[in-house]
């Protein structure tokens, strides 16, 4: 894996998303300089130091763009800026500014705790705002025993056991009365989830808060 500062991300992550809109096109200096809020001079010595290290192609008088490799590791940075997204916004609750903090935590997550996140989340295809993720070097793994997931991404056939309610006091007391709880058996299946024995149907948001263990030993489809 390449060795990459937080500048070096950015300007990769900021061209990939430029590429993602528009494929064949040229990045112009100037439109870089805009989309970071750096001078020109600045970007073009940080397009130097990409191209010698084979990131970025440069092209003298009209721009640059990413080579096959800074391509692959730019989807890299912004699948994680996607991936925590989701986690700040819908499995977490945080209020504050989601875009700038998932920007400031990308850049110190590894490939260890971005595959153990993309798992949890369930490897999610959107972003809660639409946004597609990118799925270049994503690595699946098809079984999710013992794993903690939100229950909204446990897959048919599995059965687990509710460890944390990611919920504030009022949805905690509403689940209670449904009889979810810390220790529920829940029941996955192609018709729906059940827990305890009962079926349940609750919103996406609300399940993306509940995280249940899945146990060893049950089929998974």
């Amino acid at each position: 894996m390449i060795e990459l500062s937080e500048f070096e991300e950015m300007y990769l992550k900021r061209m990939f998303e430029f590429y993602d809109s528009t494929p064949d096109a040229i990045l112009k200096t100037t439109q870089l300089s805009e989309m970071l809020s750096v001078s020109p001079a600045s970007v073009s010595e940080m397009i130097q130091r990409l191209a010698s290290r084979d990131l970025v192609t440069h092209i003298p008088y009209k721009g640059s763009r990413l080579t096959p490799l800074g391509f692959q590791q730019a989807a890299r940075v912004k699948r994680r800026e996607c991936l925590l997204e989701i986690l700040l916004s819908e499995v977490i609750g945080y209020s504050g500014d989601i875009n700038e903090a998932a920007c400031k935590m990308e850049h110190d997550m590894g490939p260890e705790l971005e595959s153990a996140i993309d798992r949890m989340l369930g490897y999610p295809e959107f972003t809660p705002s639409g946004k597609r993720i990118p799925l270049i070097e994503r690595s699946v793994e098809t079984s999710r025993e013992g794993l903690l997931l939100p229950i909204l991404n446990i897959p048919p056939g599995s059965e687990s056991v509710i460890e944390i309610l990611a919920l504030d006091s009022t949805e905690i007391r509403t689940l209670e009365g449904l009889g979810i709880s810390i220790g529920s058996v829940v029941i996955t299946s192609e018709s729906g989830i059940s827990c305890n024995g009962s079926p349940i149907v609750l919103s996406d948001s609300i399940s993306r808060k509940i995280l249940a263990r899945v146990r060893r030993g049950t089929k998974i489809d």
